[in-house]
């Protein structure tokens, strides 16, 4: 066994998690400022200077506040569901490149836990896992609203699912790889390689099928507290209801590297900019249009996007494969 990729390995794992779950923290007070400028608010100003200081007011309280179990609920079930959300949404990231290799006292690193050549497949799949967090929430609450919520997510989940895949499709004829390193370095040519020049169809599929599974608007169908109160989460409180949402923002990021490096030419440089720098652009400008979008758009109807997914985004979809697969014949 060679122990210096052993310790390596632990050393990523244990970076990722604490950058990322610190970027998901982040990401809920950036969200709160960002939505409160467009709607001309001022948003969290209390806690600190400008508000600053909100993420630990509220940790404090996620941490501390009581820890409810409904009496009928499925308990074991009810107590585990929450954890499957953040375990699922960290592990995908094993297969994901975050920035180009750097020398670090004469020592190449990879910035990636796992070099896969089907990263793609175990990013999506992994991540698809986690609807079972969820599911298991809605069913084990003993909760006719956290049940419909839960049914209403599998079929969201699963819908959007299908549309995500079959829009990656096209781009992976292309290059012939499920490696996400291989895909980056494909475009290694510059800006006019990038993806989504000669996939701009797959772009936008894949894009809308993000804000659908990570559940943001206008394609929270997820958790649609405008009609069944806070959906498979409305028996959680404190940690448990937490860890949902820490499950929720890692997987916006997940997204965000995932658009960024199959279609925006990922990590690698661009004119005088070093790829790691560009990388971190293009995922910041993501996250804000999760942001943007949601400031901008109402929700859409659970009808209205069924309707969408299966009679629009799927043909489309099917229709980009095709005329993909004609000209690379």
């Amino acid at each position: 066994m060679d122990w210096a990729i052993v310790i390596e390995t632990i050393i990523k794992s244990i970076v990722v998690l604490s950058v990322v779950a610190a970027m998901a923290g982040f990401a809920t007070y950036i969200e709160r400022k960002v939505l409160a400028f467009m709607q001309r608010r001022l948003g969290p100003m209390n806690v600190g200077p400008h508000g600053v200081l909100q993420l630990a007011a509220d940790g404090i309280k996620l941490f501390t506040k009581e820890d409810i179990v409904p009496q009928n609920a499925v308990k074991p079930i009810f107590k585990f569901a929450p954890v499957i959300a953040p375990v699922t949404a960290f592990t995908s990231m094993a297969a994901i490149p975050f920035f180009p290799e750097f020398t670090v006292f004469g020592y190449t690193v990879t910035p990636i836990i796992s070099d896969i050549n089907v990263g793609v497949l175990f990013v999506l799949g992994v991540a698809s896992t986690g609807m079972f967090a969820p599911l298991l929430a809605g069913m084990s609450s003993a909760n006719k609203w956290a049940l419909l919520g839960a049914a209403r997510t599998v079929i969201a989940l699963l819908s959007f699912e299908v549309v995500s895949g079959l829009a990656l499709l096209a781009p992976l004829m292309m290059i012939g790889s499920l490696s996400l390193i291989d895909i980056n370095d494909y475009q290694i040519a510059g800006f006019t390689s990038w993806l989504i020049w000669s996939q701009p169809m797959a772009f936008l599929l894949f894009v809308i099928a993000g804000f659908a599974e990570t559940n943001r608007t206008p394609f929270d169908l997820i958790e649609y507290e405008a009609e069944i109160v806070s959906g498979y989460a409305t028996d959680y409180s404190g940690i448990r209801w937490g860890l949902f949402f820490i499950g929720e923002y890692a997987n916006m990021i997940t997204v965000a590297f995932l658009v960024s490096i199959i279609f925006l030419g990922g990590y690698n440089p661009l004119w005088i900019i070093p790829g790691a720098i560009m990388i971190l652009i293009k995922i910041s400008a993501f996250i804000f249009l999760f942001l943007w979008v949601r400031a901008a758009w109402p929700h859409v109807r659970p009808d209205q996007m069924m309707w969408l997914c299966w009679k629009i985004l799927m043909p489309l979809a099917l229709i980009n494969i095709l005329i993909t697969g004609i000209v690379l014949i």
